[in-house]
């Protein structure tokens, strides 16, 4: 039980000590810094879905012989398609940029930005929920170090998605500790649904294959929306993508000698 609070509550931790960059730092994120960032959390998102999500739903229908395949490539087709209708529907906005985006409204820009951040880490919360879940249920692959492993790797992802949203609010004239608990709760999305995930797991588990593919299609869907072309816009490129490198390999040997 101790080890799956720590599992759900690992990635928030690594939100809170990116956001506590503001204490650490003086002025903005260097352009440098925030490609490389940008990067490193692509790399360790990608390998998560490889290794930890699809891999492993592949491997549950192994008894299928060549439709193993075919709840990877659904799940991972709905995955795309559900971030990609919360995209277009919800009214969210992205740090860094004054255009909104989803349907219009009169929401604040505080709240589209609060938006913004939820559509992103809900992807990564059911990651987390979707793993914990297969390794309670004694039927798939997935061990429980295994699983902590996920969620080590996205704690060492938010820590520079924490870092990317507290340093702007600094900058932008917040204090310090508002800076700090807004880039703090940005995390909170992810240990919710998790929890959600695993309250529904009984309900999860005949679908379960698909519901790993479906949260690494999300995650892909946040990676090549967002943090790629952002990583590969202006200069410093070239860093953002060592910085991928480096969070590919650190998330493959994570789940390799851990699972």
């Amino acid at each position: 039980m101790t080890a799956l609070v720590l599992g759900l509550l690992i990635p928030l931790f690594g939100t809170m000590l990116g956001s506590a960059f503001v204490f650490m730092m003086k002025g903005e994120m260097s352009v440098k810094l925030q490609k490389s960032l940008l990067g490193f959390a692509s790399g360790v998102m990608v390998a998560a879905s490889v290794w930890s999500l699809l891999i492993p739903a592949m491997e549950m229908e192994a008894t299928c012989g060549a439709w193993a395949v075919l709840p990877a490539a659904v799940g991972f087709l709905l995955g795309i398609g559900f971030l990609l209708a919360i995209d277009e529907l919800i009214p969210h906005l992205h740090i860094g940029t004054d255009k909104p985006e989803g349907v219009r409204s009169h929401l604040s820009r505080t709240a589209m930005l609060a938006l913004a951040v939820t559509i992103h880490n809900l992807p990564e919360g059911m990651a987390v929920g979707v793993v914990f879940a297969g390794a309670n249920s004694g039927v798939t692959n997935i061990s429980l170090a295994s699983a902590i492993a996920v969620s080590l790797g996205i704690a060492i992802q938010n820590i520079p998605e924490g870092a990317i949203i507290s340093m702007p609010m600094r900058a932008a004239g917040n204090s310090r500790w508002r800076s700090f608990v807004i880039g703090s709760l940005s995390g909170a999305v992810e240990p919710l649904g998790a929890l959600a995930v695993l309250l529904l797991a009984s309900a999860v588990l005949p679908v379960l294959p698909y519901m790993l593919a479906f949260a690494a299609g999300a995650m892909f869907y946040v990676v090549v929306e967002e943090l790629i072309p952002e990583a590969s816009v202006g200069q410093h490129t070239n860093v953002s993508t060592i910085g991928f490198a480096v969070g590919f390999v650190l998330m493959m040997v994570l789940d390799v000698v851990m699972g």
